[in-house]
């Protein structure tokens, strides 16, 4: 029996791609063991948001041919459609599959190993994809791609165009993934809110009917365009559903200016109103993970601040994802004059670390003490007693711990904070 190893940088996306890969080559019979040992193929599955990750991906790739220089190395994900050439002329390095490709993966792996010529059978270019391998959650891909072209932003280059598979494939996936006995969906995507460029559908239509599915207790959106999450999105899922009290919203920079400059599509004023629609008809308890982007070219001291404050004392989340910004090139902001230094990234991201620990902390000491749901994970750990735990999140994406009890793993309990 031929083994297959797999290796993963970056999203979570690219962990559900993976995870379909994964079946995919069980069910033609391959076994797979772990990347640390020996294998007949190698699937790296690449990212290339920055310099350090495609950095990353070479390190991997070059670890896969020291460990097994016979083995196959099949390289996909961003830095492969990027890079193409540079990705095939690494060491080990047979096969390199890019964006549009993925769903020929498994196919033309089984192929190359039998001897036979590439097919040309036609495949869909939106890799239909859940994760797998988890009791608690699984991450499904209900998007990929991306039109809006961002100055910074090497993914509309790297993923595609924006595009999904319809509505009743979804829903077809999140049924299996609840025959797994999986209880939470996490809802995955580039640009998750545009669902329904390619098929004429409408993303609140998406969440609709994936309310409906059988098994699956609660659902999150991963990632959300402000401009994409409207009222009439907001109304629905405050008006009782499975979606949980959890937004994942980007922000990027809070100055107009650097906004217009790298080309969102938003400003601070609708970015607001949305968090304060959200809070107004779910509560206060909702929580906020927002992305930021420090020291885009032109990011002043004053600029910096801006966004330093509009967290702080407008916005408030309850974490923030905080992201150098690294020059891409290909991209316009590559270009633009008066590029910020490392040393000043360096303490603006140390500056909104802080700031992000104790917004955190206050979200957390804010809902001590009242009543929630948590659904226990099957990971454990020893506690500072020796103890053994178990940990799981609220709905609203609050961490906690407990006993192990190996009996809750996968179900949910009512607890008080």
């Amino acid at each position: 029996m031929m083994k297959i190893a797999f290796l993963t940088l970056g999203c979570k996306l690219n962990y559900a791609e993976t995870s379909t890969y994964e079946r995919g080559f069980k069910a033609e019979g391959l076994e797979v063991v772990p990347s640390t040992q020996p294998a007949d193929i190698y699937l790296v599955n690449t990212c290339a948001v920055t310099g350090h990750s495609e950095s990353k991906c070479r390190h991997m790739i070059a670890r896969c041919h020291r460990l097994a220089p016979a083995a196959a190395i099949v390289v996909t994900g961003c830095y492969a459609e990027l890079r193409r050439e540079e990705v095939a002329a690494l060491e080990g390095v047979q096969m390199v599959f890019g964006a549009k490709e993925k769903g020929r993966i498994v196919s033309a792996v089984m192929e190359r190993l039998a001897g036979k010529p590439a097919s040309d059978v036609t495949v869909s270019e939106t890799l239909p994809a859940y994760s797998s391998g988890e009791r608690t959650r699984s991450f499904l891909k209900v998007q990929d791609g991306c039109n809006n072209y961002c100055a910074y932003c090497t993914v509309p280059f790297a993923r595609g165009h924006s595009r999904n598979i319809p509505i009743c494939e979804v829903v077809r996936q999140a049924e299996e993934i609840a025959a797994k006995g999986v209880k939470e969906i996490v809802l995955t995507g580039v640009n998750t809110g545009d669902f329904g460029r390619s098929t004429g559908e409408s993303f609140l239509d998406l969440l609709k009917a994936l309310n409906r599915v059988s098994g699956i207790e609660r659902y999150r959106i991963s990632s959300i365009e402000p401009n994409l999450l409207t009222e009439e999105i907001i109304d629905w899922i405050a008006s009782g559903t499975k979606f949980q009290p959890h937004f994942h919203i980007p922000l990027q920079v809070g100055s107009d200016v650097l906004l217009h400059n790298m080309g969102r599509r938003y400003d601070t004023a609708l970015f607001a109103a949305r968090i304060d629609d959200i809070r107004a008809k779910m509560g206060p308890r909702v929580f906020f993970g927002i992305d930021v982007i420090v020291g885009l070219p032109g990011e002043t001291d004053a600029l910096f601040q801006q966004t330093y404050d509009f967290l702080k004392e407008r916005i408030r989340p309850a974490y923030i994802h905080i992201f150098p910004y690294s020059k891409r090139p290909g991209t316009r902001a590559a270009t633009l004059p008066d590029q910020v230094q490392d040393r000043v990234k360096t303490e603006r991201v140390a500056k909104l670390g802080e700031l992000c620990e104790s917004l955190h902390s206050a979200f957390v000491a804010a809902n001590k003490g009242l009543p929630e749901r948590v659904l226990w994970e099957s990971s454990r750990h020893k506690g500072p007693d020796g103890r053994i735990l178990m940990e799981g999140y609220t709905g609203n994406y609050i961490r906690v711990s407990a006993p192990w009890d190996p009996a809750k793993p996968g179900t949910l309990e009512d607890i008080i904070l």
